[in-house]
């Protein structure tokens, strides 16, 4: 069973029991809505998109756990990021609300992209306030309300649980990213240095994708970011975890065909959803 908003959203539900387990991936979108009107060239905006990660973790249903994913570009608005976390260059006339950029907003990377690579500007225009302000309604305030219900349903019914906060990463960074032209490891696990949950549940996981062969860090040098943050309460049972996924383990990272590994690595990603979800029987007992 699934549920729907054309454009925005879809959630895959298990069929029979639900665990106090929820996955989601806010940038798998790439429905690009008529009005956003950038100027960057499309193909270089969709390097943007965590391809295919939706993918990746179908099995979360399947093992108790529905999966969230956005269906609207990143790009467009970042459902990873703090609303007021926008740039003041990109507005065209006064923000009603609060403004708090952040090292985000520096980079080019807020809850409006201002740049879609080093040096390529996502606009040639400005945007007005209403503009951004109608973004956050039809899109951001949706996804957050979904993912909220589905976590705070999960409290309710088990007194806790854990959310999987699922990514996709270009296999090296560049100069918007905190990792500079570094070559990255094969996956990374974000828990904002053990302050979104257990240092258990992040070790469990680590452990279990080693026991695969990836390397894998530790909040390096993603550390999780809004969706973690702001979902996360280990001290009433509410865990969040990101993980971030290599593109080159699964992908050809220009034209973003799945790769020959594709297979294995989505093999292997449903054996951690099938140990998770064994984690999180183990805690509700």
């Amino acid at each position: 069973m699934s549920h729907e908003i054309p454009g925005v959203l879809r959630r895959h539900d298990p069929a029979g029991t639900h665990l106090p387990l929820v996955f989601d991936s806010p940038h798998s979108g790439g429905a690009y809505p008529d009005d956003f009107r950038h100027a960057a060239p499309r193909d270089v905006l969709r390097a943007a998109e965590d391809t295919h990660v939706e993918a990746l973790f179908a099995a979360a249903p399947a093992h108790g756990a529905p999966l969230l994913e956005a269906l609207f570009p990143r790009s467009y608005i970042d459902a990873n990021r703090g609303l007021a976390d926008i740039d003041p260059s990109l507005l065209a006339d006064a923000w009603p609300g609060e403004l708090a950029p952040g090292e985000k907003s520096r980079l080019g990377l807020g809850l409006i992209r201002r740049l879609a690579r080093p040096g390529v500007p996502v606009y040639d225009r400005k945007l007005t306030a209403a503009e951004i302000q109608a973004r956050i309604d039809a899109y951001y305030l949706p996804y957050h309300r979904e993912l909220r219900r589905l976590l705070d349903d999960a409290h309710a019914r088990h007194g806790g649980g854990v959310h999987v906060n699922c990514h996709s990463m270009a296999s090296k960074g560049n100069a918007m990213t905190p990792d500079g032209a570094a070559t990255r490891a094969d996956i990374v696990l974000g828990d904002r240095d053990g302050a979104t949950c257990a240092p258990e549940f992040t070790a469990m996981v680590a452990e279990a994708l080693r026991g695969s062969g990836y390397h894998v860090r530790i909040n390096d040098p993603y550390k999780g970011a809004e969706l973690v943050r702001r979902y996360a309460d280990p001290a009433r049972g509410r865990h969040s975890l990101q993980i971030e996924i290599n593109r080159r383990l699964y992908m050809d990272e220009t034209t973003r065909e799945r790769s020959q590994n594709f297979a294995r690595l989505a093999g292997d990603l449903t054996r951690l959803v099938a140990r998770i979800a064994d984690y999180v029987r183990g805690q509700s007992r």
